[in-house]
């Protein structure tokens, strides 16, 4: 090899020693004989000087950092979980975190800050609240507390998700047995409800057959008082028939009449071919049969 080419093989990796390339969610800072740079440097190549400058990548997108911790409750238990910490660094803060905390912001600020405002807040809380919908409003606390120490120093805490939580092993027997007992509770309560309004049905339709009868009765009495009603009704239009025939009869047989028919009567009786006895006083004859 001669030094033309060693030459060129140098000039080359100088080159290359001297670009770098920032991706999109980081930020660049040229750091030159230990002084920090005053500018954030954004995506794409950056061009510097190898001999004299380095350029640190802080990134600005989401991270998600995972622990594995104990926390502490309102009886003095300690809770295993999983922690996931979802925090990024504002851009226009980069440099001033690099600049006060360094590049292992993470064990710097984030953890001590995060134990401590986690034990604050567990503390307040029974050990079965993380294991329940409380689960929530412990993780929004925490996130909220951290928040205070952080966001003026450059972070955003996204989120606080507390995973795979173990609780004593007497504590979740406890726990089960409860809510055992809580649903064995509920099921005698449905069942309770399922009989009480069984019964009152029972009840609605017992007083249902009951309003029928009264109105079948309440019917069959005003039919038999309609029924009875219309034979007094009607012996009483027959009785007034008959007394008005009566009285329409009594009328017409006059004197004339009845003699007129006793005659009719003597002449009927004289064209009979038996044997007869007939007793008058002629006006009435009177009929009696031979011994």
């Amino acid at each position: 090899m001669n030094i033309r080419s060693i030459i060129s093989i140098l000039c080359v990796a100088t080159i290359l020693s001297s670009c770098t390339r920032i991706i999109q969610g980081e930020v660049g800072v040229k750091r030159r004989l230990g002084k920090v740079g005053k500018r954030a440097l954004t995506p794409g190549l950056v061009v510097f000087n190898p001999l004299t400058t380095r350029v640190i990548k802080i990134p600005v997108r989401t991270v998600n950092l995972e622990i594995s911790t104990g926390l502490p409750s309102k009886e003095g238990l300690t809770i295993k979980s999983d922690i996931s910490i979802l925090y990024r660094i504002k851009p226009n803060l980069a440099i001033e975190v690099l600049e006060t905390i360094g590049l292992d912001f993470e064990e710097v600020i984030i953890l001590p800050v995060f134990r401590s405002a986690s034990a604050d807040v567990c503390a307040r809380f029974m050990a079965k609240d993380m294991h329940s919908a409380e689960r929530s409003k412990i993780e929004k606390e925490i996130r909220e507390q951290m928040m205070v120490v952080l966001e003026p120093r450059g972070f955003i805490i996204e989120a606080v998700l507390m995973k795979n939580i173990t609780l004593p092993a007497g504590l979740s027997k406890a726990i089960e047995d409860k809510l055992q007992a809580e649903q064995d509770a509920q099921r005698m309560e449905f069942i309770l409800q399922r009989e009480t309004k069984d019964a009152q049905r029972k009840v609605i339709e017992a007083e249902g057959a009951k309003q029928i009868a009264i109105i079948a009765a309440e019917g069959q009495k005003q039919s038999d008082i309609l029924r009875a009603e219309g034979q007094k009704s009607a012996r009483i239009t027959e009785a007034e028939g008959i007394k008005q025939a009566n009285e329409m009869m009594n009328s017409s047989l006059t004197p004339t009449i009845l003699k007129y028919k006793s005659i009719e009567a003597f002449m009927n009786l004289s064209e009979s071919n038996n044997s007869k006895i007939i007793i008058t006083d002629g006006k009435t004859p009177i009929m009696g049969l031979p011994d």
